[in-house]
């Protein structure tokens, strides 16, 4: 039995696996924000961190009422210049 290659026939195919490959390959570009908000509780408070700006939210008494927002770069530069 013998075979015969048509080269139309290889290219068509070459160029179909190579379409799927690509397909396959690429990554969505949307933003994964899982992991992107860290939270400390503690007697002293709660702190919700956001990991990518570096804001924060802080309240000392566990009420509603008492939260006050910051940004760790400002206040990791004033309290060394302090």
């Amino acid at each position: 039995m013998t075979y015969q290659f048509d080269s139309k026939s290889i290219f068509v195919g070459f160029l179909a696996t190579l379409l799927i490959m690509m397909a396959v390959s690429f990554k969505s570009e949307s933003n994964d924000e899982n992991g992107r908000y860290k939270t400390s509780a503690t007697e002293a408070g709660v702190v919700i961190l956001d990991t990518k700006t570096g804001a924060y939210i802080i309240n000392t008494d566990y009420t509603n009422g008492r939260w006050k927002k910051g940004d760790f770069t400002d206040t990791h530069g004033k309290s060394r210049a302090n």
